[in-house]
């Protein structure tokens, strides 16, 4: 790679900059600016000529020799460093390895957290809005148990699946990055704000496509998952009906040569549609971490055992996790208050359980800790969705 100087490196990210912030100028049309180009910071030197010659519309051509471009990327960086906010063009080293590969890379980025974070082995975990405790405890479990061992987790912070995957990485200690279809700094849904101050104080990161301010546009949550797949090396489907987005992501994953997992569900459930219609397709039917593992490339998983294997050398007296491989069992506080609200001797039914604990967990979290706990037999699940605290 060509080593420039910062204020070299700068200029030519500027340019990036006002090129993805120029009208009718999308990242395929960029990239076939660029080819045409030596290097990005030439376009502020061209002539309404030059630009027309590059294939640009002619808004964008005017938007660029008129100097409104380059003032208009000098005032959006300005903004990205006041509130803390970092910008990737694909000449940064930091940019995401993964996406440089795909058809139509984002010709810019806005990070916050940690940027090292966008370009760890990662798996994208997508599903319905709607899951069922099933899927939502699915969700987290895998997220969880490839957080362990390494695995980024990533997803788009959306209700749900999304939301699950992101807190089972969480509850692992692991990195969790979240893809947005919105301005880095406008919050969708507002609900998750907690979430998205999680994932960064917890060496994650925040990621978009789109400059700040952007409005929660329908349109850009399929550019969105694009980004998605691209940076990651497979895309793990946790219930999804058939119309669903999360088929745009796992048909972008195909399209980038991204491996396509997917967990079986219950056929009488509108949200197997999705996954169980991929296994069909030849996605791997995925019920346990292992089956994800072993999936990824070789030095990929060297890379994450040896990390693994340095991170117990240097806390060796560390306690397992929920579900470790050593089979202990460590029950969180989530987990340890349901578990306290259940009786051995006499069933709790599950509305009963959600109104004994309102206003300290979420439904969502009462659905997650249930699964987790049956899968460690502390509680046994009854007909009529009653729940039973094991012997």
């Amino acid at each position: 790679m060509e080593t420039v100087s910062i204020a070299v490196a700068e200029e030519r990210r500027l340019a990036w900059l006002a090129l993805s912030l120029s009208p009718e100028m999308g990242p395929t049309r960029i990239g076939r600016v660029m080819q045409r180009l030596d290097r990005a910071d030439r376009v502020f030197a061209m002539s309404l000529t030059e630009l027309e010659g590059c294939g640009m519309p002619a808004k964008a051509v005017q938007f660029i020799a008129d100097g409104r471009a380059r003032s208009a990327a000098v005032a959006e960086a300005a903004r990205a460093t006041e509130t803390g906010v970092s910008l990737l063009c694909p000449e940064d080293e930091e940019y995401p390895a993964g996406l440089l590969g795909i058809y139509d890379p984002p010709a810019m980025l806005w990070v916050r957290g940690n940027v090292k974070a966008l370009n760890l082995p990662g798996i994208a975990v997508v599903g319905t809005r709607h899951p069922s405790p099933y899927g939502a405890g699915m969700a987290t479990m895998l997220s969880r148990e490839l957080a362990q061992r390494g695995v980024g987790i990533f997803s788009g912070m959306a209700r749900g699946v999304d939301t699950a995957a992101h807190r089972g990485a969480l509850d692992a200690k692991g990195v969790t990055v979240a893809v947005w279809g919105t301005g880095i700094d406008v919050i969708y849904p507002k609900e998750n704000k907690k979430l998205a101050e999680e994932i960064v104080a917890n060496n994650g990161a925040l990621v978009s496509e789109f400059p700040i301010g952007t409005f929660p546009a329908p349109q850009n949550f399929p550019i969105r998952n694009r980004t998605l797949s691209g940076m990651s090396v497979g895309v793990l489907v946790v219930e999804a009906a058939e119309h669903s987005g999360t088929r745009i992501t796992a048909r972008c994953a195909l399209d980038q040569g991204r491996d396509v997992y997917a967990v079986p569900g219950n056929v009488t459930n509108k949200n197997s549609w999705g996954p169980n219609t991929l296994i069909k397709q030849g996605a791997k039917l995925t019920a346990t971490w292992e089956d994800v593992w072993e999936d990824l490339p070789s030095q990929v998983r060297i890379e994450l055992e040896d990390a693994q294997m340095s991170a117990r050398d240097r806390a060796p007296h560390e306690a397992p996790s929920l579900f470790s491989q050593e089979g202990a069992v460590q029950i969180g506080q989530t987990e340890m208050a349901v578990l306290s609200t259940l009786k051995t001797d006499e069933p709790t039914q599950l509305d009963e359980l959600i109104e004994r604990l309102e206003g300290k967990l979420a439904s969502g979290e009462i659905f997650t800790a249930l699964f987790e706990l049956e899968l460690a037999g502390k509680v046994r699940a009854m007909p009529g969705k009653n729940y039973l605290r094991a012997m």
